[in-house]
């Protein structure tokens, strides 16, 4: 398929990069160029991406942000590509032609990602038709109920979009088994003789037994929801006191936030393998010798990390390339893991050339913590001289806590996992037999921001038009903050 707008050398410069790429081994989608103006540009990364989203005013400022970041020379948007079949992708028609070879590139990569990783392959690959779907959607609510009221309560939907379950398009819905024959409501003892029965089974037991079964069941059928439910958006669409346009709108927010949780699940990876490729290709397959300066200074740039930040480019390019040395060399498995002799490890070589295969497995099947869980060693944490810091209560500056590299890799997993948010459930919906809300949140060593945890009680309450409460812990202790009227406070 042909990109659209493209002069003659960049139509010749995507064939060249795309032939380099599936020589490499890469398998992409169809990939179309567009070239906009940074105007156009800004407009369609307001929108994540794609040319039409519904109107709010979310959109208009962060366009307003990336003009304005354009115009005083404080950033730029390099390249831009979307999770399509075909794939589409953008370029800024004022960038010189050194930077058009490294976005190509860059793309197939990033297309390549989007087409193998198992993450990916639940979304829906025509997403742009479904976003133009919702905004005329949407449009026809605002003339129906006013612009304001549609806003208003998209702004409330926005609040609590990340309140799904990323791992829901993975679950397979079990079958309800309908038993062949009633289960007995004990468990007794096999006797090894009839006449040791009334000793190994009481009667006064099996019926204590039977009571306990009996009121264990009764608790089960009432509570709702039966088993914690993490896709609290699905939860309010399915059994709040909305409307059927807010409803709709609901679960238009939650479609799109559903799409996006694969590019927030592999951050790192999806960065990484897009740079390894267009530093790969590029340097081997399509750079002029006068262009790799030019090039290596792009490159250094994309690369840089400020100290104490964390680049998802840097570190993704970098654990690839540890890990196909590794597995060149034969640095795994239980000799080398086994092995006590660091000047050994350190140069070992038995020289398998397995590298190459190894990335694209990974490539395969990992998401950003199941990445930096199994591949994040010793020896790479030293290389990248990565540390942790944390702010010195007595100088009042953030210095370097700990460069043990199993303390910088927990850092990172706790960032990682769940995106960064906490993980949150519907634990009760008739909390206190009055129809109240009660989430729960599964503490794993980080506290609830008690400004953030106001914000979206606040706006669960105004779809679920209920009270709303959430348990979690607090410097050891279990808490309960409650909104209710729109009133926010600890329960005693």
């Amino acid at each position: 398929m042909n990109s659209t707008g493209l002069p003659p050398e960049l139509q010749a410069l995507q064939a060249k990069v795309k032939s380099a790429a599936e020589e490499f081994g890469l398998e992409c989608f169809d990939v179309i160029f567009e070239m906009l103006d940074y105007d156009q540009v800004n407009q369609i990364a307001a929108g994540g991406g794609f040319p039409k989203r519904y109107p709010h005013w979310r959109f208009g400022m962060q366009y307003d942000q990336l003009s304005k970041g354009y115009e005083w020379g404080m950033q730029k948007i390099y390249e831009m590509v979307i999770n399509t079949d075909p794939c589409y992708a953008y370029l800024l028609n004022s960038n010189p032609y050194i930077d058009q070879k490294l976005v190509m590139a860059h793309v197939y990569g990033h297309c390549d990602f989007f087409k193998n990783n198992i993450w990916f392959s639940k979304t829906n690959r025509k997403m742009i038709d479904q976003m133009a779907n919702h905004a005329s959607r949407v449009k026809r609510y605002m003339d129906k109920h006013g612009e304001d009221v549609v806003e208003s309560f998209i702004d409330v939907c926005l609040s609590v979009e990340d309140l799904i379950d990323p791992y829901m398009p993975f679950r397979m819905e079990q079958k309800e088994k309908k038993p062949e024959e009633e289960k007995t409501d004990t468990i007794k003892f096999q006797a090894p003789r009839n006449y040791l029965d009334t000793f190994m089974n009481p009667k006064e037991v099996i019926e204590k037994e039977k009571t306990a079964i009996k009121e264990q069941k009764k608790q089960e059928k009432q509570a709702f929801p039966a088993q914690p439910e993490r896709d609290i958006l699905l939860f309010h669409i399915e059994h709040a006191p909305l409307e059927d346009w807010q409803a709709d709108v609901l679960s238009m927010i939650r479609e799109e936030s559903y799409y996006f949780v694969p590019q927030r699940m592999t951050k790192i990876m999806n960065e990484g393998w897009a740079s390894y490729w267009h530093s790969k290709i590029l340097t081997e397959r399509v750079l002029h010798s006068s262009e790799f300066i030019d090039f290596a200074d792009r490159h250094a740039g994309v690369m840089v990390t400020q100290p104490g930040g964390m680049n998802p480019y840097k570190l993704g390019i970098e654990l690839f390339r540890h890990i196909e040395d590794r597995w060149n060399k034969g640095k795994f498995g239980k000799d080398y893991d086994t092995c006590d002799d660091m000047v050994q490890k350190k140069n070992w070589d038995k020289k398998l050339g397995l590298g190459r295969n190894k990335i694209f497995d990974v490539r395969r099947s990992h998401n950003d913590v199941t990445f930096i869980d199994e591949f994040f060693t010793e020896e790479f944490c030293e290389e990248q001289k990565l540390y942790t810091y944390d702010l010195n209560p007595r100088t009042k500056k953030y210095e370097i806590k700990s460069k043990d590299w199993k303390e910088v890799k927990e850092r990172m997993l706790n960032m990682l996992t769940n995106g960064g948010q906490p993980l949150i459930r519907v634990q009760n919906a008739n909390f206190k037999n009055r129809g109240e809300l009660l989430l729960k949140h599964e503490h794993h060593g980080q506290d609830l921001d008690v400004r953030y945890c106001q914000a979206t009680l606040t706006n669960l309450e105004k779809l679920w038009k209920r009270p709303v409460h959430i348990e979690t812990e607090s410097e050891g202790a279990i808490k309960t903050y409650s909104v209710v009227n729109g009133e926010f406070s600890e329960m005693k």
